[in-house]
């Protein structure tokens, strides 16, 4: 898994299996693995196609946080924090929280509402618990659960009136039965904020212009019950492919992001399982059980040796353990058998790269042009490129890389230097000539906004 700073397909940082970069617009950070991108893409679609919207226009980022929440920022995103997938029993629980959203999304709720401005999107749970923890006095906690430690006035948040928050309700249970897929999942959510709020001692006063303008958990989970019990997907089962899927990708994000000692509590020797095994492969590798780590990826190799993703697994511990020359075989593979999935790519470029091989430079720059042709939003593709391109001698389209790698990470001074001398090096009317020209001028234009701001 690795960490991709995507923020309203605007900021961009470093990918490879599994890997956290600082969110410079949001001091947030958004998680990237192309195992887990494929699930909530799969989880998603019928749902996206279900609100009339365009898959392929939608998004579905993971936000790494431990609070429990999901929100939109405007645009056609939603973002989902690490802790909602943590604590979501099956997908069915995420998918219901995936329709609200939707909601929110055709609903124009981030767009059309003043205070989603400011505040740069709407959240599902910091409605429901930061803005309830605010009214009864505990502003730290408020803050803790409203974006994600965003410094957004409680007031911005309250514009979004009960009828929004109902009508998101409303659409996502649209979108649910439309796609086939049952409530249940929604109900276990609300459920489980419910919950919350009285784990948190969250008081509830008739007169919290919190609660004047949005539902009580109680009262949503009774409307939404009501409608979910007469629809005809009510009692349609899960889908077990898609729950397995889930519980492998719930396993291995929570033995990357989680200490080693509770990894192990959670996910015990004794459970053999996919998911367990996944899990412990990660806590292991982080505390440089090279052996106990290889042990349990080659376990999960005996069962399935075409399997991508663990091919991928096997292949970073392998890359981050020093030894990139032992990991080819394995991402190369994994690259060939997803269908050179741009995070896979990367990962494999990395390895060629790091094997310090000149004869594996050719191959490098192969895999990793087709990496950030498919994802241009690819920064540490573009670094590793740019490499490739500086042991090569070509230093102009090596410049362009850097400035393509830069400009994504907000470092608009450098990202302009870099152009201008890519753009000083390439042959005039090129391609690449007028690609550094145009991250010049977006690299001129944010210095000037930022230089007005001051």
């Amino acid at each position: 898994m690795r960490a991709l700073s995507r923020f309203a397909a605007r900021c961009t940082a470093a990918v490879a299996a599994l890997a956290l970069l600082a969110q410079p617009a949001a001091a947030q950070s958004v998680l990237r693995d192309a195992e887990t991108e494929a699930l909530l893409k799969d989880m998603a679609r019928p749902l996206i196609a279900a609100s009339g919207l365009d898959p392929k226009n939608v998004d579905i980022v993971l936000v790494n946080d431990p609070s429990v929440n999901a929100f939109v920022a405007g645009g056609q995103a939603v973002y989902i924090h690490s802790g909602l997938i943590n604590e979501a029993s099956d997908a069915e629980e995420v998918q219901g929280v995936i329709a609200h959203e939707l909601g929110h999304i055709t609903g124009g709720h981030a767009i059309a509402t003043g205070g989603s401005k400011a505040a740069t999107g709407v959240s599902i749970l910091s409605l429901l618990l930061g803005a309830a923890a605010a009214a009864a006095g505990a502003g730290e906690a408020a803050m803790g659960v409203v974006m994600a430690g965003q410094q957004v006035a409680l007031g911005k948040f309250l514009s979004f009136t009960r009828g929004q928050e109902e009508a998101a309700d409303a659409a996502g249970a649209q979108y649910l039965s439309k796609a086939g897929m049952s409530g249940r999942g929604s109900i276990a959510f609300f459920r489980k904020l419910q919950g919350m709020e009285m784990r948190h001692g969250y008081t509830r006063t008739a007169d919290s212009e919190f609660y004047s303008t949005h539902p009580m958990t109680g009262d949503r989970i009774a409307t939404l019950t009501d409608t979910y019990e007469k629809d005809p997907a009510w009692n349609k089962p899960a889908d077990p492919t898609i729950q397995a899927r889930f519980l492998r990708a719930k396993a291995k994000l929570f033995g990357y992001l989680a200490e080693p000692k509770s990894t192990l509590q959670v996910y015990p020797e004794s459970d053999t399982s996919v998911p367990a095994r996944y899990a412990r492969a990660y806590a292991f590798h982080k505390e440089a059980f090279l052996d106990k780590a290889m042990a349990e990826t080659d376990a999960l190799l005996a069962k399935a040796p075409d399997d991508p993703y663990f091919l991928e697994l096997k292949g970073q511990i392998l890359l981050e353990a020093g030894k990139p020359g032992d990991a080819l075989p394995s991402l190369r593979r994994a690259t060939q058998l997803s269908d050179n999935q741009p995070l896979i790519a990367t990962t494999f470029g990395h390895a060629l790269i790091a094997s310090e091989s000149a004869a594996n430079l050719p191959e490098a720059e192969k895999v990793l042009k087709t990496a950030v042709d498919r994802d241009r939003e690819n920064p540490f593709a573009w670094y590793q490129l740019g490499v490739v391109y500086g042991q090569r001698g070509d230093m102009p389209r090596a410049k362009l890389a850097s400035a393509e790698q830069q400009v994504m990470q907000l470092q608009y001074g450098a990202a302009l230097q870099s152009a201008e001398a890519a753009e000083a090096g390439l042959p005039t009317g090129s391609p690449d000539w007028l690609r550094a020209q145009d991250i010049a001028m977006q690299a001129r234009a944010a210095i000037e906004r930022d230089r007005k701001r001051r």
